[in-house]
């Protein structure tokens, strides 16, 4: 009779295990299909990006360089208000790159601090949202 407890008392312990782990990973695989749901489709990325045409201006240490960009924002007001304000934009990246040098540039981490610089800056003009992220498009430096 002692044997049939322990087993039964063991059985049910076992089984609440079981239930607890598989609640968990039932959890966690929701909670990994909602933030796969928030991220935005390329469509959307496409559509709350503003292109910032070929810009040619000097560096700090007289090379020039000619920079393209792309701004990704949050939602479509924003990008509708980075158009509007397209001259503060330019200004912004005019102005940063006339304070940064050739070496300042180079490199994987040059344009990563760049562009976080900008993404900064930019931000600053908007009240109808944020930017996410800035893409360079194109970029030739001499």
């Amino acid at each position: 009779m002692m044997k049939n407890k322990m087993i039964a008392t063991s059985i049910t312990i076992i089984l609440g295990i079981v239930l607890v782990g598989a609640i968990a990973i039932i959890i966690i695989n929701k909670m990994d299909t909602k933030k796969e749901t928030t991220e935005p489709s390329i469509e959307e990325v496409v559509e709350n990006s503003l292109d910032v045409p070929e810009i040619t201006t000097n560096l700090k240490d007289n090379h020039f360089i000619k920079i393209a960009l792309k701004i990704e924002t949050n939602n479509k007001k924003a990008k509708e208000e980075l158009e509007k304000r397209d001259f503060q934009v330019k200004d912004s990246v005019i102005e940063e790159l006339s304070e940064v040098t050739y070496n300042d540039l180079k490199g994987r981490k040059g344009k990563e601090k760049l562009t976080n610089t900008l993404k900064t800056k930019i931000d600053h003009y908007l009240q109808n949202g944020n930017v996410v992220k800035i893409y360079i498009t194109s970029y030739v430096i001499q």
